[in-house]
């Protein structure tokens, strides 16, 4: 039986490690060790175990009618909670997906679909001894509109100008620890979305430091 702590990341593609895209057929996937995941598990070091579950498209809660129902972060989480229990702490990073013009919805929208999904791990019963895990969630870096993603995103890159304090909001509320990721890193200006593996490896290193403190 091991006695490592698992921690679980959960978000988009920018935790399954999606590198700045020039067009829509340039798809590819940063290394175990260059994804922000990677770098979390090298700097905590022995003694934890790191659950990379980043979906690309992954939304707070919305099925996307052009990229698919699966793409819904709530419908997915329970079960992948309860797929590796027992969860000593959950890392959230979502919400950039929510921005893209055809959900239409606000920053605060965004902030209460998060706030779901917060209280959603809170309730799982999947920490140690059926408790609740800790929480980390971290408000993703504003976006820009630029390159060929610039329609999909359209009106976005104002909205994730102010998510953060609505994210810090909802930490408050809950009684969670927060991270703001738009302090530490920047989103790539190739496509105005992913991160840079410069931006990986800083995230990495702040959210081990910010675990260590928990």
């Amino acid at each position: 039986m091991t006695s490592d702590k698992t921690i679980l990341c959960f978000g988009d593609s920018n935790t399954f490690g999606r590198p700045p895209m020039r067009d829509l057929d340039d798809f590819g996937r940063f290394g175990p060790s260059e994804r922000w995941p990677g770098v979390l598990r090298a700097n905590l070091g022995n003694g934890f175990h790191v659950v990379e579950e980043g979906h690309s498209g992954r939304t707070t809660v919305h099925a996307d009618p052009v990229e698919g129902e699966h793409k819904n972060g709530l419908a997915a989480l329970l079960a992948i909670l309860e797929t590796h229990m027992p969860l000593h702490a959950v890392v959230l990073m979502l919400g950039t997906n929510d921005l893209k013009a055809r959900f239409g919805v606000s920053a605060l929208e965004i902030s209460q679909s998060v706030q779901r999904l917060v209280r959603l791990v809170a309730t799982s019963g999947t920490g140690p001894n059926f408790a609740s895990p800790m929480i980390l969630l971290i408000c993703p870096p504003p976006i820009f509109e630029r390159s060929f993603l610039m329609d999909v995103f359209r009106g976005g890159a104002e909205k994730s100008k102010r998510l953060a304090p609505f994210y810090k909001g909802v930490a408050d509320k809950c009684g969670i620890s927060f991270l703001d990721a738009g302090e530490i890193i920047d989103s790539d200006t190739i496509d105005g979305i992913h991160l840079s593996m410069d931006s990986h490896r800083a995230l990495g290193m702040a959210v081990a430091t910010k675990l260590r403190n928990m």
